[in-house]
C-alpha cells in the first residue's frame, strides 16, 4: 500500500503541460471561417421596407438569394476544414 502511495506522490510532483485541444494554424483559420460566416450573414441582411404595405423586391435581389447562402456554407466548410485539419 506505500508503494501506492510513492506512485501517487511522484505523479503529483510532475508539473503538467497544458495542452490546446488544437494548433495555433487551427484556430486562425477556425476565426477566418467564423469571419467568413459573419460576412454572409451580413451580406443577407436588409432588404425591408419600413411600410409593411409596399413591397420591396431587393428581398429576392442576387446577394441574398445566392451569394449570402453560399458565403455561409463556404464559411461552414472553412470551420469544418481547420476542426479536421491534423496538428503535427
Amino acid at each position: 500500500m506505500t508503494k501506492m502511495k510513492n506512485i501517487s506522490n511522484k505523479e503529483e510532483q510532475q508539473p503538467q503541460k497544458q495542452e490546446f485541444l488544437f494548433d495555433g494554424i487551427n484556430y486562425k483559420i477556425l476565426l477566418i471561417g467564423i469571419g467568413v460566416i459573419a460576412l454572409g450573414f451580413i451580406l443577407m441582411s436588409g432588404g425591408g421596407s419600413d411600410n409593411p404595405n409596399v413591397f420591396n423586391e431587393d428581398v429576392f435581389s442576387f446577394r441574398r438569394i445566392r451569394l449570402a447562402p453560399t458565403t455561409v456554407l463556404i464559411g461552414f466548410g472553412i470551420t469544418i476544414y481547420s476542426i479536421f485539419k491534423k496538428s503535427k
